[in-house]
């Protein structure tokens, strides 16, 4: 079999001059330059993280980490950062690493817990280090149902959960967890997704089956029936047990991050190999509480209504009436009786705005219940 491929990885080192070269007047003036700029920024961190912590003196006697974290306050920093950006780095680049500043400043008090779909090298898990930076305490878990409920127990302070693929669309398991469970939505991460194939010895001729989560074969289907048609494909609960199952079989293959190739001892074969280069995931932030506008936010909304004409127009026209902009309509079974269905909504804005509250006492009136998922701020590059 051919592994040709304009996506596949190459492994070619080119050789270094090692030779010691003394540098140009130029050269040694410019690294001067820099290695001046680089005390001038350790010293404005270290400055930033000393007005951090009187910060969270001022707020007194708090009860855990939990209560210091403010996501309207940190998405306000972040647009700030991208608004001030004039390049050369692109916005990307700047938030991550003010993110980063602001996880290590915040983890002074105490590192937060973030529950999240294991096991090590999942996508989730990317997905909390570029909401919440690398100064947290993550937790793995073996499920949906778990991550929802060390949140709502208080076992975890936030949890990650995908919620939707621009390919694949919604992720079913992750909306009915919200019919029975009353987490809050309190922040979403939108993340580019690539997918790699791994394998342990590292050779697309070796490998006769390959481990993955179904949304990830959904996301390579073409490619897989293109280099691998005769495989078989074996469906798992996260790409990272796909990783843990291929690192045993050197005929075997898993479909996952490139980061579980290090966590799990893999080598890439070939990648990325989803069918859309544009292929990205929106992950939601779980919490307990709502939190205050950050000045550019989501709602999202749980409504329960029996099956009847007009339901769908009762439902909707509210949010037109008030000039509010619907992002996502959903619409489930709602497990409370017999042809009942529950609508998950977004909305532009947030909860606490005179024309969402006016909406939502309107749309009160028709529905059976009206439940407020989450109000947060609409995710940052």
């Amino acid at each position: 079999m051919s592994t040709d491929h304009p996506r596949q990885a190459a492994a070619a080192d080119e050789p270094r001059n090692t030779a010691a070269t003394p540098a140009s007047p130029e050269l040694q003036a410019l690294r001067e330059r820099i290695d001046g700029i680089d005390r001038e920024i350790q010293a404005l961190i270290t400055e930033r993280a000393q007005f951090a912590g009187q910060v969270g003196r001022a707020k007194g006697e708090l009860a855990a980490a939990i209560d210091y974290y403010r996501p309207e306050r940190e998405a306000q920093v972040l647009r700030r950062v991208v608004d001030r950006n004039e390049g050369p780095l692109d916005d990307g680049a700047l938030v991550r690493l003010f993110r980063e500043i602001m996880s290590a400043c915040l983890a002074q008090q105490e590192p937060l817990k973030i529950g999240f779909l294991g096991p090590e090298g999942t996508h989730s898990q990317q997905a909390v280090y570029k909401h919440f930076g690398h100064s947290i305490h993550g937790l793995p878990l073996v499920s949906l149902e778990e991550v929802f409920g060390e949140v709502e127990s208080g076992a975890a302070d936030f949890g990650v959960v995908p919620v939707e693929n621009s390919t694949q669309g919604t992720i079913q398991s992750t909306l009915d967890m919200f019919l029975t469970s009353r987490v809050r939505i309190c922040g979403e991460v939108e993340m580019r997704v690539h997918q790699h194939l791994l394998s342990r010895g590292g050779r697309i001729e070796d490998i006769e089956r390959v481990y993955s989560h179904p949304q990830s074969f959904a996301q390579c289907k073409a490619w897989l029936r293109q280099y691998l048609p005769d495989a078989e494909k074996i469906p798992v609960a996260s790409n990272a047990e796909a990783a843990r199952r291929a690192r045993n079989a050197d005929d075997a293959a898993a479909i996952a991050g490139i980061s579980a190739a290090t966590v799990y001892g893999l080598k890439n074969v070939a990648g990325p190999i989803e069918d859309r280069p544009d292929n990205t995931t929106r992950f939601l932030v779980l919490g307990r509480e709502l939190f205050p506008p950050s000045g550019n936010d989501r709602t999202s909304l749980l409504v329960f209504i029996k099956d009847q004409p007009g339901a769908l127009h009762h439902v909707l026209a509210p949010f037109a009436r008030h000039g509010l902009s619907m992002n996502r309509i959903e619409s489930r079974p709602g497990h409370t009786g017999r042809w009942q269905y529950a609508f998950f909504i977004d909305v532009g804005g947030h909860a606490n705005e005179d024309a969402m509250r006016r909406a939502l006492d309107e749309l009160a009136e028709f529905a059976q219940e009206v439940r407020v998922l989450g109000s947060y701020p609409v995710a940052i590059v």
